[in-house]
């Protein structure tokens, strides 16, 4: 326990820095046309990619006994992975709106 808290106090500027970005990143997010959405979520899907990428590298490259860095990088390629196809899914329904329905 103690560690963890010599870890904040640390790195206590770094952790304002995410706490300021997540609230930053939520008022964007909100304000966002529908129109936008499609565009956006691709753009995400591709940075989902360079992750799930980055994250199989960074499991190559580490040790066998470093469990730490194996789980995270699995962890990221889930994720990474989950996010991908559920980005498609969305774009793919949104897509269908736009489409003419047969008669």
């Amino acid at each position: 326990m103690t560690e963890f808290l010599q870890f904040i106090r640390d790195n206590l500027e770094l952790i304002y820095i995410l706490i300021l970005a997540i609230f930053i990143g939520i008022e964007v997010i909100k304000h966002i046309p529908a129109v936008l959405h499609t565009p956006l979520m691709s753009g995400a899907n591709a940075l989902s990619g360079v992750v799930i990428v980055g994250a199989i590298l960074v499991m190559l490259h580490a040790d066998t006994n470093n469990y730490i860095a194996l789980s995270l990088g699995f962890i990221a390629v889930v994720l990474g992975i989950i996010n991908v196809v559920g980005g498609f899914a969305v774009t793919n329904r949104m897509l269908q709106m736009f489409k003419k329905k047969k008669k």
